[in-house]
């Protein structure tokens, strides 16, 4: 366990990275909750504190690092309320000890209430003008969500990977090969237009601060249809996401024209998240952090969970799809 790579990411490995840009800390460090990357918040001598990101080693490029960057300022110089990262002396990325990692000021908020007609609308407003943005060109770096990546690859690696305990793998890989199988077919059948977009848009990615929403945490963005970073946004019964659809779609029309045939496909990305997710969790399982924080994972109860989980989305994507009236 202690030779998975963050192990050698101590606080003075941390304070040193952000005093090697020019930044005289305080020593004071304060651990955030992150799981993919490792993000602090570094007090500073007479300013205020620095949020540092330091990146997965192996997961990103450089050049798709920076083309979430270069996407995050490219929003911000619209005035659309993202936090984008610091830029010093024109660069966005550093690296340090064999670490990449990227400062951000310091943002507090709270979460947004999605029960609450006006602030979906502002949400929908604020993804319209996201998406405006995103369409003008695509990313050359980044990945597409598509079923290969998040489908098929993921369900291969819970395979390989023999994390599904035995008793539970021929109803569990039954049940998800069911579930991939629809998914590609309704995918195939509703072909949608790719833009980049946030790609991993949930309510814990959102602040609330000053009457305004504010975006955070692109390290997910990718090429995908529209409707990808709005499914999310929609809970409960089936006439409450109705409703809750309507006030963002109203927002999101403002800005940018959302194209209905995508409803379609919401059921099908909720399916490839369901799997992804257990994939994703799978391959970070020799990062401490994870037995740590997800222990449940590896409990039986959780894939007997997940075989009940699958059986309902399979049924799911045989309903009618959302409308807009």
């Amino acid at each position: 366990m202690s030779s998975h790579p963050f192990a050698a990411l101590t606080p003075d490995t941390v304070l040193d990275a952000v005093e090697s840009l020019g930044y005289l800390s305080d020593a004071r460090i304060l651990t955030l909750n992150s799981y993919e990357n490792r993000v602090f918040q570094v007090g500073i001598e007479d300013a205020q504190p620095l949020i540092a990101k330091f990146y997965r080693p192996g997961r990103w490029s450089d050049e798709s690092i920076i083309e979430e960057h270069t996407f995050s300022l490219e929003l911000a110089e619209r005035d659309i309320p993202v936090i984008a990262p610091q830029q010093i002396d024109g660069k966005t990325l550093f690296e340090h000890a064999g670490f990449r990692f990227s400062l951000f000021r310091r943002f507090g908020g709270h979460a947004p209430e999605l029960d609450d007609p006006d602030h979906l609308l502002m949400l929908g407003r604020l993804l319209g003008r996201l998406h405006a943005v995103g369409a003008m060109h695509p990313f050359a770096h980044r990945p597409t969500l598509d079923w290969q990546s998040f489908g098929r690859d993921s369900l291969d690696f819970l395979r390989a990977s023999e994390v599904v305990p035995a008793s539970l793998q021929p109803a569990y890989f039954s049940v998800a090969e069911d579930l991939l199988q629809v998914v590609k077919q309704r995918l195939d059948a509703h072909p949608a237009k790719q833009i980049r977009l946030h790609g991993d848009l949930h309510v814990g990615n959102l602040l609330w601060r000053d009457d305004s929403l504010y975006m955070v945490d692109l390290d997910d963005c990718r090429m995908g249809p529209a409707v990808q970073d709005l499914w999310m946004m929609l809970s409960g019964e089936r006439n409450q996401r109705q409703a809750q659809l309507a006030e963002l779609v109203d927002g999101y029309n403002e800005f940018h024209d959302f194209n209905p045939a995508e409803l379609a496909l919401i059921e099908p990305l909720r399916s490839l998240r369901l799997v992804h997710y257990s994939a994703w969790l799978a391959r970070r399982w020799d990062d401490p952090a994870f037995p740590m924080h997800f222990p449940w994972f590896a409990q039986e109860r959780y894939w007997a969970d997940q075989i009940l989980t699958l059986r309902e989305q399979r049924a799911a994507l045989d309903e009618p799809a959302l409308r807009l009236f």
